[in-house]
């Protein structure tokens, strides 16, 4: 079952204390893919910009600061308002963008009733993804036999194959009568 939970907002791209533009933006989280949420701002553009990161993590930055390197997410209040605030880094730049708290914190809530913490891993189906990685292939058929079967010849096939002093008739120490 392949679900997903999507909701659209407007977050405020923050460019200075006193001023922030609206950014259209998307927020996505599938059930195939349990671990992570994605956003993507600048909807309707011709470059809209995709972020994935771990939903823990979102999660986490409802209630306290959070987050190390490129995704740090932390609740505060902007003109007496919950926001979510997020800061982004990438070698492209950086950005400070603020969400309302209570959308986000509902989105959230359907994510978690569709696939509730500690249940990520049930939806990853890691045995039938480890049963194809180690299925036979065409080619595995060559590597299936005995190496040490006998031929026609009498001999080893892998004993047959060899060379130098462990050839037929011959011993490493003794030299065969010619």
């Amino acid at each position: 079952m392949n679900t997903v939970v999507e909701r659209e907002l407007e977050l405020r791209l923050v460019l200075s204390p006193e001023r922030s533009i609206a950014v259209p933006a998307r927020l996505v989280y599938a059930a195939a893919d349990p671990f992570a949420v994605g956003v993507t701002f600048h909807l309707g553009s011709q470059n809209p910009v995709h972020w994935t990161f771990a939903r823990e993590l979102l999660v986490e930055g409802v209630f306290r600061p959070c987050g190390h390197g490129d995704v740090r997410i932390w609740p505060s209040k902007v003109s007496g308002r919950d926001v979510l605030t997020m800061a982004l880094s990438s070698p492209d730049g950086d950005a400070l963008l603020q969400a309302p708290s209570a959308a986000v914190s509902a989105w959230l809530d359907r994510t978690l009733a569709l696939v509730p913490p500690g249940t990520e891993h049930e939806r990853l189906e890691m045995d039938a993804g480890l049963a194809r990685l180690l299925e036979p292939a065409p080619a595995d058929d060559l590597w299936r036999g005995d190496p040490w079967s006998e031929d026609r010849t009498g001999l080893p096939t892998a004993r047959r194959r060899c060379s130098g002093p462990y050839r037929r008739n011959r011993h490493p120490l003794r030299r065969s009568p010619r």
